[in-house]
């Protein structure tokens, strides 16, 4: 069955959207989640045109529960979530390639720092909701973290946390 598309903003839905994070370091790695506070995905012609959405830092959570980590990213060390309690992504362009497939260039803000980044993305339309999923690499250390970097600071061995970590998103839009 085919269906055409409505075009127009569509709304993302904080509560079915998803945003994970993965951070690595010499002796292992921890997970967790963080809350998509607001945002919205622009359609057109069945293919997305563009969007924003917001993520709300002091929302950070480990998925192991340990307040401790958790306080930690909040701190200065990572995000200085007292100071910048918001993190945001928009859209600068939107490269279809083949079926539901897209690359995806934008800008990050993280701390009151803004770059650019590029990933790919798989966008869906299925009857009045968009969903899009992308696995996006993020290099710390341009957002002025660089807490145990072993590009800033030699001789951590084991202390040592890798410069790119990984945000998994999963943003649901529903009409305006």
């Amino acid at each position: 069955m085919s269906f055409t598309f409505k075009d127009g903003e569509y709304k993302i839905d904080g509560q079915k959207s998803k945003l994970t994070w993965v951070g690595k370091k010499v002796t292992g790695s921890h997970t967790g989640t963080i809350n998509i506070a607001d945002g919205t995905l622009t359609a057109k012609a069945n293919k997305i045109t563009g969007g924003s959405f917001v993520i709300d830092i002091t929302s950070i959570k480990d998925a192991e529960a340990n307040a401790r980590l958790e306080g930690h990213l909040k701190s200065d060390d990572f995000f200085s979530a007292e100071k910048f309690p918001k993190a945001n992504f928009a859209i600068t362009k939107v490269t279809p390639s083949a079926g539901d497939q897209y690359t995806i260039k934008g800008n990050l803000t993280i701390k009151g720092i803004t770059n650019e980044i590029e990933f790919p993305a798989t966008v869906q339309f299925n009857k009045d909701q968009i969903t899009a999923k992308a696995k996006i690499l993020v290099d710390r250390t341009k957002f002025d973290i660089k807490f145990h970097s072993g590009s800033f600071f030699e001789n951590l061995g084991d202390k040592a946390i890798e410069d790119i970590f990984e945000l998994n998103v999963e943003l649901v839009g529903t009409p305006k």
